[in-house]
């Protein structure tokens, strides 16, 4: 039997679930029942829902979760997080909380310029090229006007526009190298907007330039598209204490913890395999708060993995150092992040965290966001060089484990009772319910 199915997207979502249901499933009542038990019942907010992006069929749910008592530039936030991992969220409370005890954390916007490229082939004199890109580049800025005077208003729009010759590294490759402020939105469809206009006039105006041959004047435009790599738009958040502060725990030392800590961020900074996973830590609280927020993760994702590698290595994002026994330890990532335009309008959650944050501009959530990221990040590596990373993460997960084979909730009080103090793995949490039940 064919799967392939002609006017798809013209089905109503009702039609659309019952020819998934009825094409792959072996029960689809009970497929449609999962289905349809996560549309909300709220019908307009359903149709929000429905309209976000295409052949919408039913949502998909994340827990939203808040970490409270953080400590940013002296003033408390409670921070919202839109994440499924088991223990981040208890994380990022506890560790927020223990550096809030400690003066907080400083958080500081480096810079805000994000990138565009038009990216276009031409066959001919370089220097020519040049002198018509000088000739004219005072027409990028005219001809895009109608699509910058709000963004000037504001205080942003474009601040430069370069020409780049690449021809060493593909023959005929130029790109136009434009850089961007966009305030409080992310910026991605006024950036996009300008950056074609920007290839019509380049091609338009290539014509009338007298110097260049006839097979000059046909500059063949690739592409034009804003650049999800901004190592120029980057914020540092920090925090430090004293070396005797570090420990609120009587059985861990607190400058043997300090300085495990410092070389356990430099293995990091030297290793590339454990650089990744201790820079996914870090996008445990990147990411939730970010979507949370209604921002786009896989660019802020794809942007900061690419500055982890912009030494040619892949390393940490993160660093830490003591010196005259005061123990630091800091972040510096690029974030393009918006508070206004897109989601941030749209969806109630978004609007809802937004609320809470105090209304941020999106150079304060750019500081949230690092925050989130270094607390996420300290509370790992303490982990990871004083309990162990499974300890606390196991007993997050139990529920998860309970869930999966359906306890009942005597039997869920059992099992916690038992493992308050004992080694947990999914097996003997396994082996331990199944034993009960015996």
């Amino acid at each position: 039997m064919t799967q392939n199915i002609k006017g798809f997207s013209k089905l109503s979502k009702e039609e659309k679930v019952d020819w998934i249901v009825k094409t792959y499933f072996s029960t689809p009542e009970t497929a449609k029942g999962i289905v349809s038990q996560y549309w909300n019942s709220n019908e307009s907010l359903q149709k929000l829902h429905d309209e976000f992006i295409e052949n919408t069929i039913t949502n998909f749910y994340l827990p939203y979760g808040v970490a409270p008592n953080f400590i940013i530039n002296n003033k408390s936030y409670t921070v919202p997080m839109a994440i499924e991992e088991s223990s981040v969220v208890a994380a990022a409370s506890k560790a927020a909380k223990f550096w809030g005890e400690r003066g907080g954390f400083k958080a500081t916007v480096i810079n805000t310029e994000k990138i565009g490229q038009v990216h276009f082939l031409f066959n001919g004199n370089s220097e020519k090229l040049q002198s018509f890109f000088n000739a004219i580049k005072p027409k990028f800025f005219t001809e895009t006007e109608n699509f910058t005077k709000n963004m000037q208003k504001r205080g942003g729009g474009i601040l430069d526009i370069e020409l780049r010759n690449k021809t060493e590294e593909l023959d005929n490759y130029y790109q136009l190298h434009a850089t961007f402020n966009t305030k409080d939105s992310m910026g991605a469809n006024f950036i996009n907007t300008c950056l074609e206009q920007f290839a019509k006039t380049l091609e338009n105006e290539a014509q009338d330039f007298l110097d260049f041959t006839e097979n000059e004047k046909n500059i063949q435009i690739i592409m034009s598209i804003l650049s999800n790599y901004v190592p120029n738009c980057v914020v540092r958040a920090e925090v430090s204490c004293p070396v005797s502060q570090m420990s609120e725990d009587a059985s861990i030392d607190a400058k043997e913890f300090a300085e495990k800590f410092v070389n356990a961020v430099k293995i990091a900074e030297i290793e590339p395999y454990r650089a990744v996973t201790h820079n996914k830590g870090i996008m445990n609280g990147v990411d939730a708060v970010v979507l949370a927020t209604g921002n786009d993760f896989r660019a802020v994702e794809a942007g900061i993995h690419a500055y982890a590698s912009k030494t040619g290595q892949y390393r940490s994002l993160s660093h830490a150092k003591i010196e005259d026994d005061i123990f630091t330890f800091w972040i510096e990532i690029p974030l393009a992040l918006g508070t206004i335009g897109g989601l941030t309008s749209l969806h109630p959650l978004v609007k809802f965290s937004l609320e809470m944050l105090g209304n941020p501009s999106a150079e304060d959530l750019m500081k949230i966001v690092a925050v989130t990221g270094l607390v996420q990040n300290f509370a790992a590596v303490r982990s990871l060089t004083t309990t162990g990373i499974q300890q606390g993460h196991m007993k997050m997960h139990i529920n998860n484990i309970l869930n999966q084979h359906k306890a009942s909730k005597e039997e869920k009080v059992q099992v916690m009772e038992y493992f308050k103090n004992a080694t947990i793995s999914h097996s003997l949490v396994v082996d331990y319910l199944e034993g009960l039940r015996k």
